[in-house]
C-alpha cells in the first residue's frame, strides 16, 4: 500500500511541477523519482539497500541509450542537410504554393507527417517535418505550436501500424495474430482524415485571422527566400543539392523499407551514423569545416540526448524491482486491477480501452504491455473477451502515449519548435482526447471488441 500511494504521489507531483513550470522537465524527471525512489526504500524498511537506486538508474539509460545514440546522429544529419541547404528549394516551393496562405501550409504538414510517420518512428517524422516546415512557419510568422501539435497527432496514429512499437507489444503479450492491422485500419484512416481536413483548417481558419492571406508576388516569394547572412550563403552547398536529395530519399526510405523487408533491415542509428559521415565527407571535405559544422550543431543534438537520459532515469526509478515488491509501476499495475468491480466484467473491452490510456501516459509501453496488460488479460480471457479483442483494447489508449513526458523524441519536437511542454500537452491533449473517441468508438461500431458480454 505504501508504495502505491507514493506512486500516485509521485505522478501527481511530478505532472504538477512540469505543467505549472514549477521545474524543468530535466530536474523534474531526474529529482521527483530520486527523491520518491528514496522514501520507498525508506517507508518500507529497506533503507539498507540503497544502492539500488544506482542499478535501477543505470537499468533505465540502459532502455533509452538506443533512442540517444540514434536522435544524436539523426540530428546531426538533419542539421548538415540544412546547412547544405537541402530544404531551400523546398522551402520555396511550399511557399509559392501557399501563397501567403497559412491554411495550405498546415494541411500540407499534416499530410505530410502522415506520410513520414509510415515508419513509425516518432524521430525521424520530427527531423523531417521540421526541417522541411519550419523555415515556413518562420518566414509567414506562423505559430509553431501548430507544427508540434500536427506532427504528433499524425504520428500517434500511425505509430499504431504493427511496426510502430506498441501493436507489436499487444501482439506479443496476448499472442493476436498480424490481422489486428485490417481492425485497427478503420479507426485509423478516420483519424488521418480528421487530423488532415479538420483540426489542421481549424488552425488554418485561426491564423488566417490572425496574419490574414497575402497574395505574394513572384518577386515577393523570391525577396522572402533570399538569404543574405554571408555566414549562411558560405555554408549552402547548392553543387551537392541532388547528391544530398538522392542520398535523404534513400536514408528515409531504408528506415521504412527496413520495417518490412528483413534481408535489408539496419539499425536505424547506423543508417544515420553512416549518413552523418558520408553528409560531411561530401559537403565539408576539410577538416575545419568538418569540426565547425559538428561543433556548432552538436549543442542541440547533447540537449535532447540529455532529456533522453532524463527521461530513462525516470523509468529505472519508477520501474525499480518488482521482484523485491519495490516496483512503483508495478504498483500502480495492481492499484488499477484492484479498483474495478466485478460487476463491471461484461463491459472489460471498454475498461481496459479506458485503463490503456492513463496506463501507457504514466508508464513506458514496455511498463503497460509487459506489467499490466498480463493481469488485466487473464481477466479478459475468464470473461469471455478473446486475445484480439484484449490486443485492440490495450492499444486504444495510444492516442495519449506521445504526450507522456517519458516519450523521449517529443523533447526534440519540442526544442526544434520552441514549445513548452506543458502548454504542448495542453494544446495537443484536447485533439488527442477527440482521436481516441475515434479509436474506440470505430474499434466497437465494427464488432472488432463488443462493448457487453453477457456473464
Amino acid at each position: 500500500m505504501v508504495v502505491t500511494i507514493l506512486a500516485w504521489v509521485m505522478i501527481a507531483v511530478f505532472m504538477a511541477v512540469v505543467m505549472t513550470k514549477k521545474l524543468s522537465p530535466l530536474v523534474a524527471l531526474v529529482t521527483i523519482p530520486m527523491i520518491f525512489a528514496f522514501l520507498m526504500l525508506l517507508l518500507t524498511g529497506n533503507i539498507d539497500k540503497w544502492t539500488l537506486l544506482g542499478d535501477w538508474v543505470m537499468n533505465g539509460i540502459g532502455t533509452t541509450a538506443n533512442t540517444g545514440v540514434l536522435l544524436l546522429f539523426a540530428i546531426l544529419y538533419f542539421s548538415i542537410m540544412l546547412d547544405a541547404g537541402l530544404f531551400d528549394p523546398i522551402t520555396k516551393k511550399m511557399i509559392e504554393f501557399a501563397k501567403g496562405d497559412p491554411m495550405k501550409v498546415l494541411i500540407a504538414t499534416a499530410v505530410v507527417a502522415a506520410a513520414i510517420s509510415l515508419n513509425g518512428d516518432g524521430t525521424t517524422t520530427t527531423l523531417v517535418c521540421c526541417a522541411a516546415f519550419l523555415p515556413i512557419y518562420e518566414k509567414l510568422g506562423m505559430k509553431k505550436m501548430n507544427l508540434a501539435v500536427l506532427v504528433i497527432l499524425q504520428n500517434t496514429i500511425m505509430n499504431l501500424l504493427p511496426w510502430g512499437g506498441p501493436t507489436a507489444r499487444a501482439m506479443a503479450v496476448t499472442g493476436a495474430g498480424g490481422d489486428i492491422l485490417a481492425y485497427l485500419m478503420p479507426g485509423m484512416i478516420i483519424s488521418v482524415i480528421f487530423v488532415a481536413a479538420v483540426v489542421a483548417p481549424y488552425m488554418g481558419r485561426k491564423e488566417r485571422a490572425r496574419l490574414g492571406i497575402t497574395e505574394f508576388t513572384q518577386e515577393e516569394i523570391d525577396e522572402l527566400c533570399a538569404i543574405d547572412d554571408p555566414e549562411t550563403i558560405e555554408l549552402r552547398r547548392p553543387q551537392n543539392w541532388l547528391f544530398n536529395v538522392i542520398m535523404t530519399v534513400v536514408l528515409i526510405a531504408w528506415l521504412v523499407a527496413g520495417s518490412f523487408i528483413e534481408a535489408i533491415a539496419l539499425p536505424n542509428q547506423m543508417l544515420f551514423i553512416v549518413g552523418t559521415i558520408i553528409a560531411l565527407l561530401v559537403n565539408y571535405p576539410n577538416l575545419k569545416d568538418q569540426s565547425a559544422r559538428i561543433g556548432a550543431n552538436g549543442g542541440d543534438a547533447v540537449q535532447v540526448v540529455i532529456l533522453i537520459f532524463g527521461a530513462g532515469i525516470f523509468m529505472g526509478l519508477f520501474s525499480g524491482d518488482t521482484e523485491l515488491g519495490l516496483s512503483m509501476s508495478d504498483a500502480i499495475a495492481q492499484s488499477l486491477i484492484a479498483v474495478i468491480p466485478e460487476q463491471l466484467a461484461g463491459f472489460w473491452g471498454l475498461i481496459v480501452s479506458l485503463i490503456s490510456a492513463p496506463g501507457t501516459f504514466f508508464i513506458s509501453n514496455d511498463g503497460f504491455y509487459f506489467g499490466v496488460m498480463p493481469a488485466l488479460c487473464e481477466a479478459g480471457y475468464a470473461y469471455g473477451f478473446t486475445p484480439m479483442q484484449m490486443a485492440l483494447a490495450s492499444v486504444m489508449g495510444q492516442a495519449f502515449h506521445l504526450l507522456s513526458p517519458l516519450t523521449a523524441f517529443i523533447y526534440l519536437l519540442l526544442r526544434l519548435t520552441d514549445q513548452d511542454l506543458g502548454e504542448w500537452q495542453r494544446a495537443a491533449g484536447k485533439w488527442a482526447a477527440v482521436i481516441f473517441v475515434i479509436f474506440v468508438v470505430a474499434i466497437m461500431a465494427t464488432g472488432a471488441i463488443p462493448f457487453y458480454i453477457a456473464q
